[in-house]
């Protein structure tokens, strides 16, 4: 259907706009490529002991408490000793108005002297799991600093997941700093950011198959590997998946449907030059996006890429909708049926949305009659892609 090739067409375009102002070109370059950390130790009995200490007895406020009686103790940053400073002042301010909750990721831009720009901030207040309730376990505040706000907000799962797994590697007196923490505080950025933008890299053209795999949530093994590019394309996978957007019950019993397929999983050979891909789907939905993909491949914005998967998962599942309310229509419509199946050949994306509504409806009767009809209507035309 044109409306829905023109309206993907619009959606690209949009987010082109958006980031082309000739103004903040300079300075949107300098952030895609920057990335820093900060890592804090942080004791509370300091705070305490100030609350206890003042001379009326009533709780200090935020004006009377400096950096020092936060006690913000650096452990290690890659900031310029410039910039430093003005990030332990932010994140004081934060912490004194009460704003930092214990493993709750938050996102701001802050502007520091050096660099001399905005940068979006990835800050956590995070704390050991406490094996004695007797003994004081120090709290520990992490700052992960890149991009913009915008596109550091895309990214916020991940950095959870990435500080979960700080919290997992911190010990108490911090013995493993050299060895284990800046290693791993160094590779955030790699870690986080830059998956999507490698996967699409290494694949080009044939991401198309990883887009449809991600969609129709078929399972996807990569072979003759080295472990990041394995840990890449599941990243691009999850990240591409409609999970959170589809029902819970739907995407789980879609999954246990694919699996049980004869051909189960995409298989991708990575042992030559270029890779391949063995009993893969694409369609001309997941081409046209992989298009998108590769258009800001030339820019070189690493964020720019998950805010384009961002887009890819609202039109699948804005199609989606659209599909199911036609279903609902189709129900006591033959017109609504002739337009429901046009709608199907013509979104590009039918033979995915085809087996999502086929799982969703399977316990409902009428909605499964007319969802059967159109599987007949789509494979006698022809409309649905066969699986390579």
């Amino acid at each position: 259907m044109l409306t829905a090739q023109t309206s993907l067409q619009e959606s690209i375009d949009d987010e082109e706009k958006e980031t082309e102002s000739e103004e903040g070109l300079l300075e949107e370059r300098r952030r895609q490529i920057t990335s820093y950390y900060s890592f804090y130790l942080y004791d509370t009995s300091r705070c305490l002991q100030q609350e206890a200490d003042s001379d009326d007895g009533s709780p200090a406020t935020a004006e009377t408490l400096s950096l020092e009686d936060f006690s913000l103790s650096l452990i290690d940053t890659n900031l310029p000793a410039e910039g430093e400073p003005g990030l332990r002042s932010f994140i004081a301010k934060r912490l004194s108005k009460g704003a930092l909750f214990e493993g709750m990721g938050n996102v701001a831009s802050v502007e520091l002297s050096l660099p001399e720009y905005a940068l979006g901030c990835y800050y956590c207040l995070f704390q050991q799991e406490k094996t004695d309730s007797n003994s004081h376990h120090p709290e520990y505040v992490i700052c992960f600093l890149g991009g913009s706000e915008k596109g550091l907000e895309l990214f916020r799962l991940e950095l959870d997941k990435y500080t979960e797994g700080l919290k997992n590697k911190v010990d108490p007196e911090i013995c493993n700093l050299e060895s284990c923490i800046k290693p791993y505080l160094h590779s955030w950025f790699e870690d986080c950011v830059l998956p999507i933008q490698r996967t699409v890299q290494l694949f080009q053209e044939q991401l198309a198959f990883l887009l449809h795999a991600a969609l129709s949530y078929t399972p996807v093994e990569v072979k003759e590997s080295d472990d990041r590019t394995k840990k890449d394309v599941d990243r691009f996978l999850s990240a591409a998946s409609l999970l959170g957007l589809v029902q819970e019950g739907t995407m789980t019993s879609l999954c246990m449907a694919m699996t049980e397929e004869q051909h189960k999983s995409v298989i991708i050979n990575c042992s030559g030059p270029v890779p391949q891909f063995y009993n893969a789907g694409r369609n001309k939905f997941c081409e046209d996006w992989m298009q998108a993909f590769l258009n800001c491949a030339e820019r070189g914005n690493p964020f720019l890429f998950r805010q384009k998967l961002e887009s890819f998962k609202l039109k699948a599942t804005q199609d989606m909708n659209n599909l199911k309310r036609f279903i609902r229509q189709a129900e006591m419509s033959h017109y609504a049926l002739f337009k429901c199946y046009m709608f199907l050949k013509n979104c590009g994306n039918g033979d995915v949305l085809l087996k999502i509504v086929k799982v969703e409806y399977a316990e409902m009767p009428e909605a499964d009659n007319v969802v059967k009809v159109l599987e007949e209507f789509m494979y006698e035309e022809a409309a649905l892609p066969p699986v390579s």
